[in-house]
């Protein structure tokens, strides 16, 4: 079995594949890794062979990170790193080093998948969009605010902005002018989202040609799936960029 991690800032996404077919045999996301250490030994005929992980988190916290897991369930971890061409992709910022590993593997990922020129956007705190063309080359991106950092910032930087966020799945999505603080925010917010999605088309079709597959990631995806309704929804994007840095 081969235990697979996306350390983001605030949360650590996992999964458990069976290593002779790739399948997933669970999966599951936690704040911590005390909270990790328990789901996977909460698990029964758990036998991990291997680790394989991405951290975007600091140096200091990913080391300790990789003793707990490899001091737990005695293996060794492959920790993904930057490179400046890896798996027919070429990096493509003026210093490799500082493009997240989140996102280059989501780059890589979109190419193995596509095999030619590609939108990559990622929804989640913060949203991404990354470029990529027929040759594999990475031409640059944009980084701006997902919703809850939209929803941090007014709090923080205004007086009378304060509410609940909504409950998840009990909210029908709508684009009327809102009438309380909530809805003004959460519509002129998931308006902003649909709006930076809309305008990556036009971008990708400049930079890439007419022809170009558009790949959706991150827990937003589904926000803005009616403006690009031929694109790929991929929620695992970033572990399969991660299988092939570190097979």
């Amino acid at each position: 079995m081969i235990l697979e991690l996306d350390c983001g800032n605030t949360l650590i996404k996992w999964r458990v594949l069976n290593s002779g077919v790739s399948d997933v045999l669970s999966a599951g996301v936690v704040a911590s890794v005390d909270e990790l250490l328990v789901e996977l030994q909460g698990q029964s005929a758990l036998s991990l062979q291997r680790c394989r992980l991405v951290s975007v988190r600091s140096d200091e916290e990913t080391a300790l990170l990789i003793t707990a897991i490899e001091r737990a369930f005695s293996l060794r971890c492959c920790l993904a790193k930057p490179a400046l061409c890896e798996a027919g992709v070429h990096n493509g910022y003026a210093d490799y080093q500082r493009l997240g590993m989140d996102r280059w593997l989501a780059i890589i990922g979109a190419y193995q998948l596509a095999r030619g020129p590609s939108l990559v956007l990622d929804l989640g705190t913060a949203i991404t969009a990354d470029y990529v063309d027929a040759a594999g080359r990475h031409l640059g991106g944009y980084i701006c605010p997902g919703l809850p950092l939209m929803r941090g910032l007014l709090r923080t930087h205004t007086q009378r902005i304060r509410y609940e966020d909504p409950v998840v799945g009990l909210r029908e999505q709508s684009f009327q002018p809102g009438r309380t603080t909530m809805d003004a925010v959460e519509r002129g917010s998931l308006l902003m989202l649909r709006g930076f999605a809309g305008t990556q088309l036009a971008v990708a079709a400049e930079c890439l040609g007419a022809e170009f597959e558009v790949f959706l990631t991150g827990g937003d995806s589904a926000l803005i799936q009616d403006v690009v309704p031929f694109a790929r929804v991929v929620p695992d994007l970033v572990f399969i960029g991660l299988a092939v840095v570190c097979p």
